[in-house]
């Protein structure tokens, strides 16, 4: 009988700790949408680069930024990786969140702690209510104890609050990955930028040289007689514009050239980056595959983040519900006490006591009950962030297909009317050469045909930051399975 208890008594505290109080985690139902509403641009349904994407998609990867077929852009983004310190900052608070899993885990084990002490005390024989006959020199007090606390985990709190570090760790994680793809993203606009101004560099310098050519040209006129010195003015007026446009575009040449450094952890003083204007062709818009809504959030490191952070949350649930539920601990304490250094370790100067403790909070005035509500409140605070982060990221997916709908139609009509005004302008070159019209036509449209020359690269660039912050939007080909186990 004696031997059934002693195994009843370990057998009832192993499915005691197997009790788990709270609610069990389950992802709440996102708003969800059978397809996007924006339609995909007619250049890539004709070549079907776009089709509905699957996690495993060949085609968009965490190198999205190779879709692009650029060796310097390639060669930069590698750098972001290794060197921007807003990426190191984002590491090190990963790194943190994980040494928080092995701070919860260690409340899974017991407690063992020693403090091993040397005193002596000698009782003065005047102390008040002290008997004269007890009086003597003093004695020492040689002790080692050796301690231990051990929490048994009845209701599942420590447990819940080991998964909600491992939750969080893995949140943590989904950040750097948010904040490595924001990074990437905006290297790759900051590129564009710096490649569109090379671009309209190189065209205002072909543009001045052009009028240059056309003030040379007024001034024989004038000092043959056939034109008005006016003509010569305007002709020089619009040269002096032109170069103050050209001047105008280093200044965002060198801030783009500033900014890509930062992000790769550089000085600006130390990237120098040579011309090369964005060229004027369909070929550099990427395909890139699309993804139905399912796909999307399993693409969106912030999705996953904020999808953790819930789970995170349930768990702090469990935790206040714990406290309202007694809390058994087992502690003992054994060593060795003697009164000298001689008799320390001797076996009759062995202690030890064992005992379990059982506590139970009877009144507190509601705090527990607050807490339990407060940690309510926050996870439906989670559930609404998680919510709306899904919608923001439909809102910015419809964003970025519409512009590259929209910007493909709109750079086809600037083609078109930049193709109209160089035409009008060789017109009236050609009537002004021949006396037909005055100097005012050929300035009237060397205005226009520069201002639609500008308007195409300005299109174009607008089509590659969509384009690149398309691929932002559908999470650069991350996905939850990257998130490590923790």
């Amino acid at each position: 009988m004696r031997r059934a208890f002693s195994f009843a008594i370990p057998a009832a505290l192993l499915a005691l700790s197997g009790c788990m109080v709270g609610p069990n985690y389950k992802t709440p139902p996102a708003i969800m949408a059978p397809a996007f509403k924006e339609t995909t641009p007619t250049s890539f349904a004709e070549n079907d680069g776009w089709k509905p994407g699957q996690p495993s998609d060949s085609k968009l990867k965490g190198d999205w930024w190779t879709l692009f077929q650029d060796a310097q852009l390639n060669q930069l983004e590698t750098q972001v990786d290794t060197a921007n310190q807003t990426l190191k900052a984002a590491e090190a608070n990963f790194r943190a969140a994980r040494a928080q899993i092995g701070f919860a885990r260690s409340n899974e084990a017991p407690t063992i702690g020693v403090g091993p002490s040397i005193s002596t005390v000698r009782d003065s024989a005047n102390e008040p209510y002290f008997s004269h006959a007890l009086a003597n020199n003093g004695g020492g007090n040689f002790t080692l104890p050796v301690d231990l606390n051990y929490e048994i985990d009845l209701w599942g709190r420590i447990r819940r609050g080991l998964t909600s570090a491992r939750e969080q760790a893995q949140a943590s994680d989904a950040d750097l990955e948010t904040a490595r793809l924001s990074l990437h993203a905006e290297l790759a606009i900051d590129y564009f930028g710096l490649r569109a101004a090379d671009a309209q560099e190189k065209l205002l310098d072909d543009t001045v040289t052009a009028y240059e050519s056309a003030v040379q040209l007024t001034q024989d006129r004038f000092e043959g007689g056939a034109a008005p010195q006016s003509d010569l003015a305007e002709a020089k007026t619009q040269l002096d514009q032109a170069r103050v446009q050209r001047t105008d575009i280093e200044v965002q040449r060198t801030q783009f050239e500033h900014a890509i450094a930062v992000l790769i952890g550089k000085p600006p003083a130390e990237l120098t980056l040579p011309p090369l204007p964005l060229v004027q062709a369909s070929q550099v818009i990427p395909d890139i595959p699309g993804a139905m809504p399912a796909d999307l959030l399993e693409r969106r490191p912030d999705i996953a983040a904020n999808e953790r952070r819930m789970a995170s949350a349930n768990e702090q649930i469990g935790i206040a519900q714990a406290a309202f539920y007694p809390t058994l601990s087992l502690s003992a304490i054994a060593g060795f006490q003697g009164t000298s250094a001689a008799n320390w370790f001797n076996w009759p100067s062995r202690f030890w006591a064992v005992g379990p403790e059982l506590s139970q909070t009877l009144f507190d005035a509601g705090r527990r009950r607050a807490t339990k509500n407060i940690s309510v409140d926050q996870y439906d605070a989670t559930v609404a962030d998680y919510r709306q982060t899904v919608l923001t990221a439909f809102q910015q997916v419809e964003d970025n297909l519409a512009a590259l709908r929209v910007l493909e139609t709109e750079a086809q009509q600037q083609r078109e009317a930049t193709a109209s005004a160089e035409q009008s302008l060789d017109l009236f070159q050609t009537r002004y050469e021949g006396g037909v019209d005055t100097y005012l036509q050929v300035v009237t449209w060397q205005t226009a045909a520069l201002n639609n020359q500008r308007n195409d690269l300005d299109i174009l660039q607008r089509r590659m930051d969509a384009s690149v912050l398309l691929i932002k939007a559908l999470g650069g080909g991350w996905d939850t399975t990257q998130i490590p186990r923790m």
